[in-house]
């Protein structure tokens, strides 16, 4: 009589069960981004628009702006401010580029059909998108920062000629450093919301130039008052006031820097908000 006994399996060999965390989803968008050709450009555009506007307003100052400006001769506090200034002026060009990163991060796998596998392997589709803003937000906080440092850098070194210095630890110099860094990152993560809306990357990035660039310039061409009234909630202007305002409020707080970052994230959340709702409605 032959005696059949059950095979066990071995303890490595019996499945073991998985389950999806958020921390596995942020890795795999990590290695999305850093993979993509137009990531490590985008970055590098950003640094070298920072530089190079620092450059070329350090030497118009210095030079007098083409008048008789004598900045070697203006206070401290003042000189301070000139270096700032020559610093962040790269964040005008910049945010354009990190705006059109945004789209692209997430328009690029609509385009290769990439995004089916994306909503495959996280069905919830929510912490997907999560993910990327996450991911996106971090990497452009850290390169706007350091583009910001290497342009105060250069400024100082081309303002220390005309004896015009500004300290880096002084919280007036740093913080809107910073300021200027965050709003970067912020545009990118609403260009990702508006390119999770449209799922196209000429139509994303058209809307996305379009509500920085065009429609300030609209609205300042007409010649009707609610119109000026609405400019300084837009998008842009309320982004760049966010690290060159220097409005106090009577306690001695920077009422205005807040007031503009709360505008600017609320054009993040419905960015957001309104990708997260169509994600979960749309087929992929």
């Amino acid at each position: 009589m032959t005696a059949i006994t059950a095979q066990q399996a071995h303890p490595s060999q019996r499945t073991r069960p998985t389950s999806l965390t958020f921390a596995g989803v942020l890795r795999s968008e990590w290695i999305k981004l850093r993979s993509l050709r137009s990531t490590t450009w985008s970055y590098l555009i950003v640094i070298a628009i920072s530089l190079g506007m620092a450059l070329i307003m350090s030497l118009s100052m210095v030079g007098g702006m083409g008048g008789g400006l004598d900045v070697g001769a203006a206070p401290a506090d003042q000189q301070a401010q000139l270096v700032l200034q020559a610093s962040v002026f790269g964040v005008y060009f910049g945010q354009l580029v990190a705006g059109v990163l945004g789209v692209l991060v997430i328009s690029g796998e609509y385009t290769t059909g990439m995004i089916r596998s994306t909503l495959t392997a996280v069905p919830k589709r929510l912490p997907a998108l999560a993910a990327k803003a996450v991911v996106l937000f971090v990497a452009t906080f850290v390169v706007g920062l350091v583009a910001n440092l290497l342009a105060f850098a250069v400024s100082s070194a081309v303002f220390a000629g005309s004896d015009v210095s500004a300290s880096l630890t002084d919280p007036a110099v740093f913080l809107p450093l910073l300021g200027g860094a965050l709003y970067l990152a912020l545009v990118s993560v609403f260009a990702l919301g508006v390119g999770t809306m449209l799922r196209s990357s000429a139509g994303g990035i058209a809307a996305v130039l379009g509500l920085i660039l065009l429609l300030p310039t609209v609205l300042a061409m007409i010649p009707a008052e609610w119109a000026q009234d609405l400019v300084p909630y837009l998008l842009s202007s309320a982004g760049m006031n966010m690290f060159t305002s220097t409005t106090a409020g009577p306690s001695g707080d920077a009422l205005g820097v807040w007031v503009n970052l709360l505008i600017v994230l609320g054009w993040v959340a419905a960015s957001v908000v309104g990708a997260a709702a169509l994600l979960k409605r749309r087929d992929a």
